[in-house]
């Protein structure tokens, strides 16, 4: 079963069309790029597929459920790292874990035991009873995607979670989450930074709303010179 489907999707606000018919799928245990220039409608489309708009037309399903029609299941599957930072500054790592657990009906310990898995695979597990305010932009991502990994779901949505880190914090970030997808989690990987792409990744080029290219980024790309073929696929200049 596809992890997600979308299928005739078109949203726009007001007069300015965000997204037109756009069309995508993402395969159980792999890891999607969502790649585009800023403003090509990413955000809009993860705000859709996560449910935070209502599509004007078209639908997602997610593990075959449908957000529009039976959301809770297809809602259910999904963890979700939005572009802007969610965490509270002021509550300690492990208030913000366990209290996103209780939102998700787990328990203190269930969801203590979770949080301490999760951070300890990001290696933060060490700062659980900092306050938020005080670790540092890389630290505080790797915090969110531990909190969005805490009732384990089977599909992962990520919008810009790089941005602002350095290399070394987006290199942690990407080899811990492509290691996830070899245990069988499903993500959806938004960015507009080409070299987060790898040739075995699942490449979707979004620009100006509409999907320009889905498939295997190697591909794509097979002499390896993927900014140049993103440039002329978006129509840009070098």
């Amino acid at each position: 079963m596809t992890a997600l489907a979308i299928r005739n999707l078109s949203h726009g606000f007001g007069a300015r069309r965000a997204l037109t018919d756009v069309n995508l799928s993402v395969q159980p245990g792999s890891f999607a790029v969502l790649l585009g220039p800023n403003g090509a409608g990413k955000t809009t489309l993860i705000s859709l597929a996560t449910g935070l708009y209502s599509a004007q037309q078209g639908d997602i399903h997610i593990f075959g459920h449908s957000i529009r029609r039976n959301p809770l299941p297809a809602l259910a599957s999904l963890g979700v790292v939005f572009q802007m930072p969610t965490l509270d500054l002021d509550l300690t790592v492990d208030q913000n874990m366990t209290y996103h657990g209780a939102l998700h009906g787990l328990s203190r310990r269930e969801a203590r035991e979770r949080a301490f898995e999760e951070l300890e695979r990001f290696g933060v597990n060490d700062r659980q009873d900092d306050k938020v305010r005080s670790l540092s932009g890389g630290l505080r991502r790797r915090v969110e995607i531990a909190r969005a990994l805490l009732r384990r779901p089977k599909l992962l949505i990520v919008d810009e979670a790089t941005a602002g880190l350095d290399v070394a914090g987006r290199q942690l970030l990407l080899t811990h989450v492509r290691s996830l997808c070899r245990r069988g989690l499903s993500v959806l990987w938004a960015t507009h930074m080409l070299g987060e792409v790898e040739p075995s990744d699942q490449l979707i080029i979004l620009h100006q709303g509409n999907v320009r290219w889905e498939g295997e980024a190697c591909d794509f790309a097979p002499d390896g010179a993927l900014e140049a073929a993103f440039l002329k696929i978006t129509g840009r200049s070098a």
